[in-house]
């Protein structure tokens, strides 16, 4: 088996891990407002969510996953270095993924992997191998690392904006319903969950399905960029596993540590969050479920009393979102470097 093969499997491996803690980390997105609002038990919330999670990726396309395949170009680069540089970006991601779970900090995983690739292309390739797409904006057309990153600084606001409306709108219809309608939101919730798993996984899954692509590109496995039917399932299945595995902490974060979800707030936030993420997936723009998801329970509690908002807890959200992508680029370029360091030792022992 020569190198190139073991690099290729070894990068396909740590994309199923890396959409493994993105299940992991991103399954509190669904379930937080569904569990805080009563509506169904933990495990029949799990088992929903995965289902339709599932389903996302095997339906949803891959306009977001040739986004992603595409925002580094390192074609002109020889096959090993170009998989040594993906594979050190995709352990930064997923070192700083596990890092904020563990801390039960909801950040972005899509922060993560934009910051752990450039990160690792810059030093391991240099900086012309990103694709920036700054001068393209020039022309109107958005691509590379600014539609990327338009996506992620967008789709938080539009989030707020529209949780906001939706959930202003909402007191209205029901300003003269009884307590007794709480039964209804609680069953509705099982419609605009699911909406919302499909969503997630329309949009994260294909981000894992598009670093696949471009690992079977580089390894000359694949002449150009597509993504075939057993990647799609492998991701699907891949990031299914991880949020039925749970990320219960952040559950608690964003169920109950930004504002107190009664039945309608859990209601506007899953179909305002859902509505965002697939209208960004048919895009291709690559959003952060849990950015979107935080900023709508904000837009839903503001638009009700805003000084019932957890703005500290809040803050703690917003400022993981700001050291992510740093962070996961400085964790992917350690990680570089240190494989060059003791590929050089190999070589001085040899």
């Amino acid at each position: 088996m020569t190198s190139t093969v073991v690099l290729i499997v070894l990068g396909i491996t740590l994309v199923m891990v890396f959409d493994y803690t993105n299940g992991l980390q991103d399954a509190a997105n669904m379930l937080s407002t569904l569990i805080a609002s009563r509506a169904t038990t933990p495990v029949q919330a799990s088992l929903l969510v995965s289902a339709f999670t599932f389903l996302g990726p095997v339906l949803g396309g891959t306009a977001v996953a040739d986004t992603i395949g595409n925002f580094v170009s390192l074609k002109d680069i020889e096959n090993v270095a170009s998989l040594m540089v993906i594979i050190s970006g995709l352990t930064g991601a997923i070192s700083w993924n596990l890092l904020t779970w563990r801390l039960g900090l909801p950040a972005s995983t899509s922060q993560a992997l934009v910051g752990g690739l450039v990160g690792a292309v810059v030093v391991g390739a240099g900086p012309n191998y990103v694709v920036w797409g700054f001068q393209e904006m020039s022309s109107g057309n958005v691509t590379g690392v600014t539609k990327i990153l338009l996506a992620l600084l967008i789709s938080p606001i539009v989030g707020f904006v529209c949780g906001w409306g939706l959930h202003r709108s909402t007191l209205i219809l029901l300003r003269t319903a009884r307590p007794s309608i709480n039964r209804y939101l609680r069953g509705s919730q099982w419609v605009t969950t699911a909406a919302l798993a499909f969503a997630y996984g329309t949009n994260d899954a294909q981000k894992g399905m598009g670093i696949i692509a471009m690992l079977l590109v580089l390894g000359g496995i694949n002449a150009e960029f597509y993504v075939p039917f057993w990647v799609v399932l492998a991701s699907a299945s891949a990031i299914t596993l991880g949020t039925l595995a749970s990320g219960w902490r952040i559950v608690r974060t964003l169920g109950f540590g930004i504002y107190k979800v009664r039945p309608v707030h859990a209601l506007d936030t899953q179909l305002t969050s859902a509505a965002v993420i697939i209208g960004a997936s048919v895009f291709g723009a690559p959003v952060s479920t849990t950015q979107v998801v935080s900023t709508a329970i904000m837009g839903v509690g503001a638009s009700e009393r805003p000084k019932a908002v957890r703005w500290a807890t809040a803050r703690e959200i917003f400022a993981s979102w700001v050291i992510t992508i740093p962070g996961s680029a400085l964790v992917s370029v350690f990680v570089y470097q240190s494989i060059q360091l003791s590929l050089a030792a190999f070589a001085m022992i040899g």
